[in-house]
């Protein structure tokens, strides 16, 4: 065999063997990028039902609570800026807007003994607890794929090929600080 023949085979080694070095981690993150869209994507399903479930819950306090017009106002303004978010960071905003209002207007609830006995309003509140943990454990789920994800587009040396063909670190959707608050219970107006 000729010297310019086995250097053409060692070249040809050596970058089939580059190759696959680079090809396994960059399909990898492929996998888990993928993996992290689909969680979001199931969180965006529990959100959507939330979203769904809020005009019928909005409507039927407001006949038992109309003099309450500012909470009720405010929950369906945090409602709009869901619909007009675009990105997950701007959903996950808008979302943590959502959950404060709705807080706010389970707290009124408290007022009204006859709206907490209503049928069509403890359905709603049902739906909307069950609507809150499914919200719960999607974002955890969320948070754990993301978790895995940012751990391999971080490491070496998965890092270098993460920068070469784009992949970056993904956001954590967190609660608001707000959150860590109880909402304050007001019966003097």
């Amino acid at each position: 065999m000729g010297k310019g023949l086995k250097i053409v085979l060692i070249i040809l080694a050596v970058v089939i063997v580059l190759g696959l070095l680079l090809i396994s981690p960059y399909n990898r993150l492929v996998v888990l990028d993928e993996n992290v869209n689909t969680a979001w994507a199931q969180v965006e399903t529990v959100l959507q039902r939330r979203f769904d479930l809020i005009p019928n819950l909005v409507e039927t306090v407001k006949g038992y609570a109309s003099h309450e017009q500012e909470v009720l106002t405010e929950v369906t303004k945090a409602r709009a800026s869901v619909g007009g978010a675009k990105t997950p960071p701007e959903m996950m905003q808008a979302n943590n807007q959502l959950s404060g209002a709705l807080s706010r207007l389970l707290v009124v609830v408290e007022k009204y003994p006859d709206l907490k006995a209503n049928q069509n309003f403890l359905d709603l509140q049902a739906q909307l607890e069950g609507t809150e943990n499914r919200i719960a454990v999607e974002r955890r789920r969320y948070n754990e794929t993301v978790r895995t994800y940012n751990q391999k587009v971080r490491r070496f040396p998965t890092k270098i090929i993460a920068s070469l063909f784009g992949f970056e670190k993904r956001e954590y959707f967190e609660a608001p600080k707000e959150a860590q608050e109880a909402p304050k219970v007001d019966f003097s107006k």
